[in-house]
C-alpha cells in the first residue's frame, strides 16, 4: 500500500490529491480525514486505484453517520479529468468513532 504523499504523486494524472480535496468539502462537520493511502487496482478491461480514506468522528455514531454519508457521497458529482469514480463505500472502522471510505478510481 503507497502512503499519500502531498509532494508527488505515484503515478501521473493519479487523482488521489483532488480526490482528498473534494471529499474535505463533502464531509459533515466533525468528520475529519486522516492518512490516506491508495492501492493500484487493474482488471481485465481497466486500469485504476483504490482509494482509502480513514476518518474520526468528533462525535455522534459512526454507523448512522456512515449511512448518511454513503448516500451523499453516491449522489455526489466527482469532477477528475481522465478517471471516473467507478465505487463509493462508506463504512465504520474498528474503533467507535471510525469510519473508512474507499472511492474506487478507473481511467477513462
Amino acid at each position: 500500500m503507497t502512503r499519500w504523499s502531498p509532494a508527488q504523486s505515484p503515478r501521473p494524472g493519479c487523482p488521489h490529491r483532488r480526490l482528498r480535496h473534494l471529499l474535505g468539502g463533502a464531509l459533515p462537520s466533525g468528520l475529519a480525514i486522516g492518512a490516506s493511502t491508495l492501492r493500484p487496482w487493474a482488471s481485465a478491461n481497466f486500469v485504476g486505484a483504490r482509494h482509502i480514506f480513514p476518518c474520526v468522528l468528533a462525535e455522534g455514531d459512526a454507523k448512522t453517520v456512515g449511512a448518511a454519508l454513503q448516500g451523499a457521497l453516491n449522489a455526489a458529482e466527482w469532477p477528475l479529468p481522465g478517471h471516473v469514480v467507478a465505487d463509493v463505500v462508506a463504512e465504520c472502522g474498528k474503533a467507535p468513532a471510525a469510519l473508512q471510505i474507499e472511492i474506487l478510481t478507473v481511467e477513462d
